[in-house]
């Protein structure tokens, strides 16, 4: 169920189509909203940027951004030029606001078809097109386009996340090696969000940003061809093209995770599940799929992380559209066969 926030454009915002479950007007401050809204469980906010308080401020915005969870947030714009500015709307994106429009109908578009920082990258490198009838046509010819003012950048940056699903499942160095078997054939830059353990890798190359900062690394790094984040536990996956979703398949682990979220694979379906320093064979994961009922992309055994060259992960690599590092696998063949 979806939740609304609207003042200047409620009567327009009330024919749209989806349901709801709980709908405020008037004007709000950040406090009002935060305070309602920072606990409170929904889908999508449907948030007309006329009801925030002193929105025109950008720093209201970033308080908003700081305490609320942005990427359920469809924002509304007026018309101002002041919101509409190219300092403003680069802001958002630092932000991590990355859903916002100024067309009714695109609102319901981006709630089943959120963007991404691809998405909207061109924003933050000022790139805004004041030629609002060229863009407008680009909209009607392609339902793709989710904003009236805005058309896809076609750079090819992949940003790939490693989280960890059961606590401390080796995001960290898993992500550096991947980094060092991509360098081989790619431009690849390495992060590690909102810590540093990359420091004991002993690697100058390995950067640490943190969640505020994350789009400001991508926005700097854009000409590389990848960009790895180690998002550990609890940064958000909102940035990422492909995310590495790890499970460490130990009993205790697993038993552990359950515990603290009894619904974790049903909220990890269709997504990238990655056993990592696993002792499964083959068999044991299609156990693991059946009692999880989940589906396992990749199995990863326990590596020597001293080594440069892993077969495993190239292969693995290559499954996700790294192709440059197809032939790299010295070994040749398949190691687990369990892509699904």
């Amino acid at each position: 169920m979806n939740v609304k926030v609207v003042n200047k454009y409620e009567s327009l915002l009330s024919n749209i189509d989806i349901d709801v479950i709980k709908s405020i007007s008037g004007v709000f401050s950040t406090e009002e909203l935060i305070a309602q809204f920072s606990n409170f469980f929904y889908n999508k906010m449907i948030l007309d940027i006329t009801a925030i308080e002193g929105y025109q401020n950008i720093s209201t915005m970033q308080e908003l951004s700081v305490n609320m969870d942005m990427s359920k947030v469809i924002l509304l714009l007026d018309d101002s030029d002041e919101v509409n500015s190219p300092k403003y709307l680069s802001a958002l994106v630092s932000m991590g606001i990355y859903n916002f429009t100024r067309d009714i109908d695109a609102v319901k578009f981006l709630i089943d078809n959120p963007n991404t920082y691809k998405d909207v990258a061109s924003y933050q490198e000022l790139n805004f097109k004041d030629e609002h009838k060229e863009s407008d046509s680009k909209v009607s010819k392609n339902k793709e386009v989710k904003d009236t003012s805005f058309v896809k950048d076609e750079k090819k940056l992949t940003i790939v996340g490693v989280k960890n699903v059961t606590e401390h499942a080796g995001s960290t160095t898993l992500t550096y090696l991947l980094k060092k078997q991509l360098e081989k054939k790619y431009k690849v830059l390495a992060a590690e969000v909102d810590r540093n353990d990359f420091i004991y890798l002993n690697d100058k190359t390995l950067r640490n940003t943190s969640h505020f900062d994350v789009q400001k690394f991508i926005s700097a790094n854009y000409s590389a061809d990848v960009i790895l984040l180690d998002l550990n536990d609890e940064a958000s996956t909102e940035c990422c093209d492909i995310v590495l979703y790890l499970i460490e398949p130990g009993l205790i682990k697993l038993n552990k995770l359950i515990r603290q979220d009894q619904r974790i694979f049903e909220k990890l379906k269709g997504k990238k599940i990655v056993l990592n320093r696993s002792v499964l064979n083959s068999s044991d994961v299609e156990d693991f799929e059946y009692e999880s009922r989940s589906k396992v992309y990749y199995n990863i055994p326990y590596l020597d992380d001293k080594l440069d060259n892993h077969p495993e992960l190239i292969e693995l690599l290559v499954s996700l559209g790294f192709t440059k590092l197809d032939g790299e696998n010295e070994k040749g063949g398949k190691l687990f066969n369990i892509f699904k």
